[in-house]
């Protein structure tokens, strides 16, 4: 079981003006391969866009505090953001979260097409994600 760091998350009440910042201040580009498929009705339905350093990829995401509400969910990945993991084997991993005993949210591919992602939280609240592409 591999991790890798894909994405960090950063929730936002306008996308427009973070990406407007990131790419014109940071000098991030557009990021327009690997990009995820939004499963806009299933849960989360907000705008997102997507930069990278050429590297790690950024997602300014659309803060929306009810996601956990609508997907019968208790870990809400973006209410305030969130680091994200791709991992070769995500029920390995599941397994190595339970043996660790750290509760975790299996949201599946209810947000992503192609992508099994679960939330948890570090010991200091912040969300992670760990996600393996799905064949």
């Amino acid at each position: 079981m591999k991790l890798t760091l894909h994405h960090i998350n950063l929730a936002t009440e306008n996308v427009e003006r973070m990406n407007a910042f990131y790419t014109g201040v940071l000098g991030l580009a557009p990021e327009d391969t690997g990009l995820p498929v939004l499963e806009k009705g299933k849960g989360y339905a907000g705008e997102v866009a997507f930069v990278t350093d050429g590297a790690i990829q950024t997602h300014l995401a659309q803060r929306d505090v009810q996601a956990g509400f609508a997907t019968g969910q208790i870990v809400n990945p973006v209410s305030h953001g969130h680091i994200a993991y791709r991992t070769d084997d995500i029920d390995a991993f599941k397994a190595h979260l339970v043996a660790h005993g750290i509760p975790y949210s299996d949201w599946g591919n209810t947000a992503v097409a192609g992508w099994h992602q679960i939330f948890f939280y570090d010991p200091d609240g912040n969300v992670i994600e760990v996600h393996a592409v799905q064949d």
